[in-house]
């Protein structure tokens, strides 16, 4: 036998730890893509920035992986597309759900808690939604479960979260997108006197707040939003653990094209969170701009820096990673 055959095998690589680490230079490609041109009122260069170098360093990972949802159809977008394939193809069959560029507008305004988002899934671990509006609510850890429907009013739910935290509902701080079609949420919201946070885009941080209240001021997030980010707002709680609601708006005739286009049976109601993410996942973000979540990428004469968290469901293990990375470092892929 000679020194070659002597050296014991090598041991099996655990694919998923793998994953876990890989995911994060994903998604801090993306951010520092983004961040090049944040504050510069310009959301379609931020956003093709970001989509590049997402897509870039997905078909470097040891994947077969699927885009159950991204940049929206194929023949909507050149890459990141649903049903696009990416990675080497010689890994496992996992699902993706990717945000490259998670508010546009916030992010192009320099505005808080613009970040790249993405999901991966054992294959069938997302629910696939169509890129339309989605009615959500959702909290953290450490309540009874059932604490919250979506067939509640919204002031009942605070009464009730009030009553499970033990404070009065004025107590209660809520997180709302500000737009048009939350008014009537905004109203019931505020008839308790609990304090609402507006915000004007990045819903996937607004759910996410809920998990760290004391930190965030954030106690519970309602209203309707984009239904793909409320998929990748459960994976995220899948892996921090909470409670989710989510019912697709499907009174709009060209929404339920829409979902019929991609075999979403439209007779389906509410959705709680193991109804939109199962199995092993994990998440990863990074920040664009400074936020409650995450700090924003910082460029200095020598360094970028930037700050991700990966999380992954069969563990419950969540990573905060502050990486320094040098100029000379081939951030941009060229």
């Amino acid at each position: 036998m000679n020194e070659i055959e002597r050296i014991p095998p090598a041991p099996a690589i655990n694919l998923g730890r793998l994953l876990t680490l890989e995911l994060a230079r994903v998604t801090e490609r993306a951010a520092v893509a983004a961040a090049m041109f944040r504050g510069r009122g310009d959301e379609a260069a931020a956003d093709r920035a970001a989509v590049e170098a997402m897509h870039r360093e997905l078909d470097l990972l040891p994947i077969d992986g699927t885009i159950v949802f991204g940049e929206g159809a194929e023949g909507e977008a050149p890459m990141l597309y649903f049903g696009e394939k990416v990675g080497t193809g010689s890994g496992p069959a996992v699902d993706l759900a990717v945000d490259p560029l998670e508010g546009k507008t916030i992010c192009a305004k320099n505005l808080p808690n613009s970040m790249t988002v993405i999901a991966l899934a054992e294959k069938g671990g997302l629910l696939n939604v169509p890129g339309i509006y989605m009615e959500k609510i959702a909290i953290g850890p450490g309540y009874p479960d059932g604490i919250i429907d979506l067939d509640m009013d919204p002031a009942e739910v605070i009464a009730a979260l009030a009553g499970a935290k033990g404070v009065k509902p004025m107590e209660i701080s809520a997180c709302i997108l500000d737009r048009p079609r939350n008014a009537r949420v905004i109203s019931q919201v505020r008839s308790t006197g609990a304090a609402i946070r507006l915000i004007g885009d990045g819903d996937i941080a607004g759910v996410i707040h809920t998990t760290n209240p004391e930190e965030t001021g954030i106690d519970i997030y309602l209203g309707i939003g984009g239904a793909p980010e409320g998929v990748l707002a459960a994976a995220a709680l899948a892996c921090m653990g909470g409670q989710m609601q989510a019912r697709l708006d499907l009174r709009n005739p060209q929404h339920r094209e829409k979902a019929a286009r991609i075999g979403f049976d439209a007779s389906r109601g509410k959705f709680n969170l193991s109804d939109m993410v199962s199995g092993d996942v994990v998440f990863a973000a990074t920040g664009i701009t400074d936020g409650n979540f995450l700090d924003g990428v910082k460029f200095t004469n020598s360094t970028i820096e930037t700050e991700t968290i990966v999380m992954r469901s069969s563990t419950g293990t969540v990573r905060s990673i502050r990486a320094r990375h040098g100029r000379h470092e081939k951030l941009f892929g060229d």
